[in-house]
């Protein structure tokens, strides 16, 4: 199977839904980091591959991709060899598109109004208020109701990316503490048993959002 490249942060959570994507694959990669604090996303030769300059990219042969979504479910149509991962029928494949918009639009955003103002201060971004707190409480909610009684989040019998994009972003909240996730048992479940499915996980996950724990002030 040929290798890929991805750019990108081990940080960055859309990074490690493509990495974790590309594991449960099997697919070779390299990981080519692109600091963006340091500017490197806009340098010519980064915009040359990625106009939008955002993180990941991602290079299958003269192919650039980016957008960690769409490429996790690019890499599942071309590179895998069944369609557990993104299902065809329509029914399941619209409940793991669902996630994987879920989880950009609503879990990622209700822990970024929170995280982030406090890991960038100098940001303007404003300060989190008792509602982005609750927001983030009902997000989770929904997020352990969908997987009560083992399942997985699209009520599929196997791990898809839908399941991979919500791991990417519940695992950078448990990294940064600032939620008590015991008051979610499916969820905490869930985790644990999707974990233990994705090869090399703490390479393509663990480690990147230790890392972005380690940002947000204790």
């Amino acid at each position: 199977m040929p290798s890929i490249e991805i750019y990108g942060m081990q940080g960055s959570a859309p990074c490690r839904i493509v990495q974790m994507t590309a594991e449960c694959l099997g697919l070779d990669y390299t990981f080519k980091e692109v600091n963006l604090m340091k500017g490197e996303h806009m340098t010519p030769e980064y915009l040359k591959m990625n106009p939008q300059h955002n993180i990941p990219t991602v290079v299958d042969g003269d192919f650039c991709l980016n957008e960690s979504r769409a490429i996790a479910a690019y890499l599942v149509n071309k590179y895998g060899d069944s369609d557990k991962l993104y299902p065809k029928d329509a029914k399941l494949r619209y409940n793991v598109d669902k996630l994987m918009y879920f989880d950009m639009g609503a879990f990622y955003k209700a822990f970024g109004d929170i995280a982030y103002p406090k890991m960038i201060p100098d940001s303007g971004m404003p300060q989190p208020e008792q509602k982005h707190h609750d927001k983030l409480d009902e997000v989770l909610k929904w997020i352990n109701s969908w997987v009560a009684g083992g399942k997985f989040a699209a009520g599929t019998s196997d791990i898809t990316i839908g399941d991979l994009s919500l791991i990417a972003t519940y695992s950078t909240v448990k990294a940064c503490g600032f939620v008590d996730l015991s008051k979610y048992p499916d969820a905490e479940a869930w985790f644990e048993k999707c974990t233990g499915l994705i090869p090399n996980y703490e390479k393509a996950n663990g480690a990147g959002a230790e890392e972005m724990g380690k940002w947000y002030p204790k």
